[in-house]
C-alpha cells in the first residue's frame, strides 16, 4: 500500500509564485508515485491580491491540491503549524510558498527518513538574500545557544522546512501550543533529527512579508522559551547595581564629610547615574515583559486559526 504523502504551506498574497510551487511540488511527487500517493494543503492567510483565486482555480483542476481559506491573517506562526496539524499522510513535508525553499528537496527528505529518521529538517548553509541579513541570523542563533538553558540543543538556520513522521505530529497535536515555535518542539521531544542542507534561494517575485517586528517577534519567541538567562541577567545585574550605588553613595558620603569645601555636588553625575539606572530598569522591565506575555498567550489558549473555507477536503 503507498505511503501518503502531505505537503504543507501557508501563502499571504503570493499570487505570482503559488502556480509554480504547485507545479514543481506536483512534479517532484510524481517521480515518486510508485510507492507514494500525495496531497498539497495551502492554507491562504488572508491574502489581499488573487492568492485566492488563484488556489480555487487551482484545485478546481486538481483534487491533489487542497485548500483552507482562513477569515485572516493568523501570522507566519500558527497558520502553516496548523496547516501540518490537519494533514492525514504518513510523512508531512512542511514548505514556504515563496520558492525560496526549493521543492526538489523532497525527495532527499524522503530518502533519509526511508533510513529510519523521524525528522529531517532543510539548514540553510547559504543565501542568496542580503548578506548582511544571513551574518545576523547566524549571530542570533549563536547568541540563542549561548543563552539556551532548557537542556535542548536548538539547530542553527533550520526554519521548519523539513519533513516529520506521523508520529511526531501525533506528539505536536497533543501539546496544544497556541503559539508554537516550531524548530524548539521538534527538537524537544527527543527524535533523533538529520538535516539537508542547502542554499536559500532568492525570492522571484513579489516582496518578503518578514518585518523587523515578525523578525523579533519569533526571536522573543526563542528566548523566553528555551532560557532563563535574561531573567536571572536581571536579578543579579539588580543586586549588584544595589551594591555598587550603596558603596558609591557612602564613598561619596565621606569625602565630602572630609573635604567640604572642595567638592562640589554637581548635577552632571547625578543625572547620568539617574538616567543610567533608569535605562537599566526600563531594560529589564522589557525582559519581564516579553516573559509575561508568553505566559499570557498560552493562558489565553487562543485557537492557532478560525477557518472560513475549505476545498478539497
Amino acid at each position: 500500500m503507498k505511503k501518503l504523502i502531505s505537503v504543507v504551506s501557508s501563502a499571504f498574497n503570493e499570487q505570482d509564485n503559488i502556480e509554480e510551487l504547485c507545479t514543481r511540488i506536483k512534479q517532484v511527487c510524481e517521480s515518486l508515485q510508485d510507492n507514494y500517493d500525495y496531497e498539497q494543503i495551502i492554507l491562504d492567510n488572508g491574502s489581499t491580491d488573487n492568492t485566492t483565486q488563484k488556489l480555487k482555480d487551482l484545485a478546481a483542476i486538481d483534487n491533489h491540491i487542497k485548500v483552507i481559506i482562513n477569515t485572516r491573517n493568523f501570522g507566519h506562526i500558527r497558520s502553516p503549524y496548523y496547516g501540518m496539524l490537519q494533514a492525514k499522510g504518513d510523512i508531512i513535508i512542511s514548505i514556504a510558498s515563496d520558492l525560496q525553499e526549493p521543492p526538489e528537496l523532497i525527495i532527499d527528505f524522503i530518502k533519509q527518513w526511508e533510513q529510519g529518521y523521524k525528522v529531517v529538517l532543510g539548514q540553510k548553509t547559504s543565501s542568496k538574500e542580503n548578506k548582511l541579513m544571513f551574518f545576523i541570523r547566524t549571530l542570533y542563533y549563536k547568541l540563542l545557544n549561548l543563552f539556551n538553558d532548557s537542556g535542548t540543543k536548538l539547530l542553527e538556520h533550520c526554519t521548519g522546512f523539513g519533513l516529520y513522521a506521523r508520529e511526531v505530529i501525533d506528539k505536536l497535536k497533543n501539546l496544544k501550543e497556541p503559539y508554537p515555535y516550531l524548530r524548539g518542539l521538534v527538537c524537544e521531544l527527543g527524535y533523533e533529527i538529520t538535516c539537508v542542507q542547502f542554499c536559500q534561494n532568492g525570492r522571484k517575485n513579489g516582496t518578503s512579508k518578514n518585518s523587523f517586528y515578525t523578525l523579533y517577534d519569533m526571536a522573543m519567541l526563542a528566548f523566553t522559551n528555551y532560557s532563563k538567562v535574561p531573567l536571572r541577567i536581571a536579578a543579579m545585574s539588580g543586586f549588584i547595581l544595589s551594591i555598587l550605588s550603596f558603596c558609591l553613595a557612602l564613598f561619596y558620603l565621606v569625602f565630602k564629610l572630609l573635604f567640604w569645601y572642595h567638592l562640589p555636588a554637581g548635577i552632571a553625575p547625578i543625572l547620568i547615574s539617574v538616567f543610567f539606572f533608569f535605562s537599566v530598569q526600563l531594560f529589564f522591565i522589557g525582559v519581564l515583559g516579553e516573559y509575561l506575555n508568553a505566559i499570557l498567550t498560552h493562558i489565553q489558549n487562543r485557537p492557532l486559526v478560525i477557518e472560513k473555507e475549505r476545498i478539497n477536503f
